[in-house]
């Protein structure tokens, strides 16, 4: 994801990479949570690659953040894995992020190392206002540290979309959402979406301009590189020529009926039949990604986090969406125990029939 001044329509634009489909497909790459241990109640295998293309390598502009269950963590450094173990970190607690640095301005690597490198020195959190309070206070802080003295156009700033969630050992995990990556619940029957991207669409969603099939098909049905909120950089959400230092939680005071469910700060109840996965828009940067998406209960039915996230990326290089722009790519797969083993799995929740092709 990258980020440009706005366009003539006011919104907040990304550069896009052409994609040569016949390219050939990147060698095999190594989980970055080989050596990580999530414990017996997760199972969650990580990877990011620059691009599936060898005729096209841009900087790796993503990030991830994995702390396993006994406080070892991995992120990229110079785009490249790194590992640490941090002290006092609670026995089975987990952490899993995705970033997307906003490559336009030229920061955008070092903007979503920053984040990353930040959040390690986050302590484990037991609440949503914890949660919230320390990621919005390191905005803040880092916000601070990208500003130059010199320069007051606000546009040139960094940003990276940051979807984080945060696992206490027996609880359900907490969500903090900010930017155009994605949470994804992918069961046998369907790929449903858990959190809503912060685009032009949603903000005119918002303000009554569009209606839920509008939006889920300029969000979902098409591709769209624009964004209106991303960590650093702040949001344009109440104007899209003013852009606020603050994050703007989307929640049932602000968004419409129809995605008050999708808020950006809460718990999610999760299944033990389903897989979920944190991912880039790397994966869905195309002219119609549904069809593409729509294939990833079969893709992903592989016996484990490990198996599923090498099926996705393998697939992608060898049968790529068409019209796909090159894009950075990470994801994080992870499936949670049964609920006789850990207490964050929805123990009511039932499978459910296929739902429309808009929710």
């Amino acid at each position: 994801m990258t980020h440009t001044p706005p366009t003539a329509a006011g919104t907040f634009s990304a550069k896009l990479w052409p994609f040569a489909s016949r390219a050939a497909a990147p060698a095999p790459m190594t989980r970055i949570t080989d050596q990580l241990n999530f414990g017996p109640g997760l199972d969650v295998a990580a990877r990011s690659s620059a691009s599936i293309s060898k005729l096209q390598a841009p900087e790796n502009q993503d990030n991830l953040l994995l702390i396993d269950a006994n406080g070892r963590a991995v992120l990229l450094r110079d785009q490249t894995p790194q590992t640490t173990q941090l002290p006092d970190w609670p026995q089975g607690h987990v952490r899993l992020a995705v970033l997307d640095g906003m490559g336009g301005h030229g920061h955008g690597r070092q903007a979503a190392e920053a984040v990353a490198t930040g959040l390690l020195r986050i302590p484990a959190c037991a609440t949503q206002e914890e949660l919230s309070a320390r990621l919005d206070q390191l905005h803040r802080d880092l916000q601070a540290r990208f500003a130059r003295p010199d320069d007051h156009d606000t546009f040139r700033r960094p940003g990276t979309t940051l979807t984080l969630l945060e696992i206490p050992p027996g609880r359900e995990p907490m969500l903090y959402h900010a930017g155009d990556s994605r949470l994804y619940e992918i069961t046998q029957q369907t790929v449903k979406p858990l959190t809503a991207d912060h685009v032009p669409a949603t903000a005119f969603a918002m303000h009554g301009l569009l209606d839920e099939q509008e939006w889920w098909q300029q969000v979902h049905g098409e591709h769209r590189a624009q964004i209106s909120q991303a960590y650093i950089l702040g949001n344009a959400f109440t104007n899209p020529q003013v852009l606020d230092d603050g994050l703007l939680p989307l929640d049932a005071t602000n968004l419409p009926p129809f995605l008050r469910h999708l808020a950006d700060r809460r718990a999610v109840a999760v299944r033990a039949d389903a897989t979920y996965l944190l991912a880039t828009d790397g994966f869905w940067s195309c002219a119609r990604p549904q069809p593409w998406i729509e294939r990833w209960p079969e893709l992903l039915a592989q016996p484990d986090a490990g198996h599923a996230l090498d099926a996705l990326f393998s697939d992608y290089a060898h049968n790529p969406p068409p019209q796909l722009h090159i894009d950075n790519l990470s994801a994080i797969v992870v499936r949670f125990a049964t609920p006789k083993t850990v207490g964050n799995v929805d123990e009511t929740a039932l499978p459910t029939a296929p739902i429309p092709s808009h929710f």
